[in-house]
């Protein structure tokens, strides 16, 4: 499990002052940026593959305020040869899941977007 923590800026919540629903996803791709900074090559400027995400869900359980600081827990929830799934649970300041949240990931050859075979160094990462 790869643990991320943040606070909820001001700007990322709504009039209610709790977190927009759609920046769920904003906090996700942050906790998994870092996760993949684990490894040396930077997958978000190689120029011979690219891991877009063709699946993306999330349910939300509890209010997640201004200021609170969170804790984003990322799983490796299925790794295949050319995908995998990321999933993710948002803590509330208090320790509570205030929501989860899942990516699908699949790797393509960024010359034709055909689907390739991860490689050996992300994998790696991936399954630990």
């Amino acid at each position: 499990m790869f643990k991320f923590k943040r606070k909820i800026n001001f700007y990322e919540a709504d009039s209610a002052g709790i977190l927009f629903y759609g920046n769920i996803f904003r906090l996700i791709h942050e906790a998994y940026e870092d996760f993949l900074q684990k490894i040396e090559n930077d997958y978000f400027v190689n120029g011979d593959i690219v891991l877009p995400i063709v699946h993306a869900e999330a349910d939300y359980f509890i209010p997640l305020k201004i200021h609170e600081i969170i804790e984003i827990n990322l799983n490796v929830s299925k790794l295949q040869n050319r995908s995998f799934e990321l999933s993710y649970e948002i803590l509330n300041g208090e320790g509570k899941t205030a929501a989860k949240a899942k990516t699908v990931h699949v790797c393509v050859d960024n010359k034709d977007f055909q689907k390739t075979d991860l490689p050996e160094d992300l994998k790696g990462l991936l399954s630990l």
